[in-house]
């Protein structure tokens, strides 16, 4: 696999320079086995217990340097810092078991026109003995003063006050908030009434980096994050995500799609409401402070 502190460096000695209107091919397979240690830490971080079957969410951990390691590659378009992770969806076909080698597979797909610049999807696929069995679509904006119009999708700004959006690759001011690809709810005119409330600690993005490799500043700690413009740490999107899906733990079915919108970003430590609703085959579920960090949508 990939060493991400090269590649961080890389990403930023060589990120300004980038400049194109295409997408590199697929990276090469890579085969993972998984470390029973590093789950549990990862599961410590996220809300999950001991188990046999993987999070749906983990996966995308382990995936996480290839995709790095093709977002810094050669004839990748844009610099990281900057990018905006402002969706991600993950289906699978059934669950995955802990002892199960994996064979990771990334690409960058689907490079279309946004109101405020360009989104792609960067997609990871996860297969076991040939089949495919895990899918994993993160969608990014790249802001570049728009293209007119866009004909990829919802507004990019997302939030009612004109909020960061919520996990950029680097830093940088964000503002979109709506994936043009995601799926995951609609909009609300008020906060839901809460399930839980969580207590978000200051190290939470310092403590998902350590399991995650995602030692992007702007979630480590808040002298670095007001580097790139954000007055406190904020949480990584995929923490937040992992966090809600820990809360239907033993009840996702086996076959399952997790759809979710990251919004305003979750400034840390934090305080924040956990909202679900059924749906015919599923839950809505959100996350909520005076404005909502996360849209999502649990579908089997």
């Amino acid at each position: 696999m990939a060493n991400l502190t090269w590649l961080y460096a890389k990403a930023a000695l060589t990120g300004f320079t980038r400049r194109g209107s295409e997408l590199p091919g697929t990276s090469p397979a890579a085969e993972v086995v998984v470390d029973p240690g590093r789950l549990a830490r990862y599961g410590r971080v996220c809300g999950f217990g001991v188990r046999d079957e993987l999070p749906i969410t983990y996966p995308h951990v382990l995936g996480f340097p290839l995709q790095v390691a093709l977002m810094t590659g050669p004839g990748f378009p844009f610099p990281l810092p900057g990018l905006v992770h402002v969706a991600n969806r993950i289906t699978r076909t059934r669950p995955l078991l802990v002892g199960e080698p994996l064979s990771l597979r990334v690409e960058a797909v689907d490079l279309r026109p946004h109101e405020r610049g360009r989104q792609f999807d960067v997609v990871t696929t996860a297969a076991v003995d040939g089949e495919e069995v895990w899918v994993d679509v993160s969608t990014y904006l790249r802001r570049d003063g728009g293209v007119g119009g866009g004909s990829g999708g919802e507004r990019g700004d997302g939030h009612g006050d004109g909020g960061r959006g919520d996990d950029e690759r680097g830093g940088g001011r964000g503002d979109g908030g709506q994936a043009g690809g995601g799926r995951a709810g609609g909009e609300r005119a008020g906060a839901p009434e809460p399930t839980a409330v969580w207590r978000v600690p200051a190290d939470t993005g310092r403590r998902y980096a350590e399991v995650s490799g995602d030692r992007n500043p702007i979630h480590l700690h808040a002298l670095t994050a007001r580097a790139f413009g954000f007055p406190r740490a904020i949480a990584h999107g995929m923490w937040s995500k992992a966090r809600c899906v820990a809360a239907f733990e033993g009840r996702l079915p086996d076959a399952c799609e997790v759809d979710v919108r990251f919004k305003a970003p979750l400034a840390l430590p934090g305080r924040v409401g956990f909202s679900t609703t059924p749906t015919g085959s599923g839950w809505r579920f959100a996350l909520w402070s005076r404005k909502p960090h996360l849209e999502g949508l649990i579908s089997g």
